[in-house]
């Protein structure tokens, strides 16, 4: 183990590239493994950024890493599911009541001050972040070895053992190593802010995210926080927000009185930040692992925000990442393609096939059926938890031939 100096010109086990969620993760379970890490960040917190409801699985993965209790300190508002809402038509999943045997609730969570959170626990646990840190080059010719320019503008070569890029939409490996591959995903946009003054359904309904289709071929979404704030964000391909004229406020606000549901708890609310603008967001790697590198979060791939399923996926690659990562140090001999690249590929396709039959209406038809069979609806809940690797779940074992037989069942009962 090398000692865990704050400084960046000593060598380390390891060094991550990044502060979210999945690089703290990562950095909690190497330091709880006993190796020198350091976190290399390049901006400073807090720092506004999506990906604000939780899945259930993300509590088995903070549980592991031991960051659970510092988030639980913060009183975030309790999730216990998602409210589907197509005009009149609504669809409720209950975390409580999925096939896998897992967490029955998770959290809506601010994520200035979820990650902010995670990273002031690494922090206590004596990893050092070295925040304001950019990566400007970086070789894996012999001892991995990133060049840096630090807070003050100065430049280093910082060496490692082995380097974790958790720099989500920063991509930074896969940019300066050419991995970088398009997305097969259509190019979506969203139109996002926090309001304040919203409807909220009572007790323990408050906390569920709602996903509203919009009559026009959009969805919505509106996810409470316990400080009183509401995130709330349409997507679709550009031509529909094309469709709306003015600023993206006025976009935005024409978007949410044009869908009944959103319309309904939203009116009058007052939106408390400028509106964000996203646009071409999926995307995708040739590889996930090389000599002495690995990709984690949304640094392999980003799908999309329908299902949340982006923090689930960073920190369960960071989870699994680790002790590859361990077991690599340690001298032994690891089957990167097998035991992450083809593992994380595994679950991402599960949530692939949600996210494409949720914009072809395959879901909708699944979602919105007359008849509800308790044990699909299990299945289904599962998935939408993040327990993309539960084998054990038909809808995960054979997602791609299931979520369409589903539907078509579903069309029959109309028939």
């Amino acid at each position: 183990m090398h000692p865990q100096k704050n400084d960046l010109d000593s060598i380390a086990d390891v060094t991550v590239i990044g502060a979210g969620p999945a690089g703290t993760a990562m950095a909690a379970f190497l330091h709880r493994a006993r190796h020198g890490v350091r976190v290399l960040e390049a901006t400073s917190f807090p720092r506004f950024v999506i990906g604000e409801s939780l899945l259930p699985h993300c509590m088995d993965v903070l549980e592991s890493a031991g960051l659970l209790e510092a988030v639980k300190a913060r009183g975030y508002m309790v999730k216990p599911g998602a409210l589907f809402l197509r005009g009149n038509e609504r669809c409720g999943f209950t975390f409580g009541e999925q096939h896998t045997r897992g967490w029955g609730w998770t959290w809506q969570v601010p994520r200035a001050d979820f990650d902010q959170t995670l990273s002031n626990e690494v922090e206590r646990l004596g990893v050092p972040i070295h925040w304001k840190t950019s990566v400007t080059a970086a070789s894996f010719d012999g001892t991995p070895t990133l060049e840096v320019r630090d807070a003050s503008g100065a430049r280093h070569s910082v060496r490692s053992r082995f380097v974790v890029d958790a720099s989500g939409y920063g991509r930074v490996l896969p940019k300066l190593l050419g991995l970088d591959r398009p997305s097969d995903l259509p190019t979506r946009m969203s139109l996002f802010t926090h309001v304040r003054g919203d409807r909220r359904p009572a007790g323990d309904e408050e906390g569920r995210i709602w996903i509203c289709v919009h009559p026009r071929g959009a969805w919505i979404w509106i996810i409470p926080f316990s400080n009183g704030l509401t995130s709330v964000g349409a997507v679709s391909t550009p031509d529909f927000f094309d469709g709306f004229t003015g600023s993206p406020e006025e976009k935005l606000r024409a978007i949410l009185a044009s869908e009944p549901s959103a319309a309904a708890r939203l009116a009058g609310v007052s939106f408390e930040m400028d509106v964000q603008t996203l646009r071409g967001y999926s995307a995708s790697v040739s590889q996930l692992s090389g000599p002495g590198y690995c990709l984690v979060g949304n640094a392999t791939e980003f799908l999309d925000p329908v299902f949340s399923s982006g923090v689930t996926l960073a920190l369960e690659s960071s989870q699994r990442a680790a002790g590859l990562v361990s077991r690599t140090l340690r001298g032994d001999k690891v089957d990167w393609a097998t035991d992450y690249d083809a593992y994380m590929a595994s679950g991402i396709d599960v949530f692939r096939t949600f996210v494409t039959r949720w914009y072809d209406g395959t879901l909708g038809e699944i979602f919105f059926g007359p008849r509800q069979d308790p044990q699909i609806r299990a299945q289904i809940c599962s998935v939408l938890g993040g327990y993309v690797w539960d084998a054990s779940n038909p809808l995960v074992r054979e997602h791609a031939r299931k979520v369409p037989q589903l539907a078509r069942i579903a069309r029959d009962a109309h028939a």
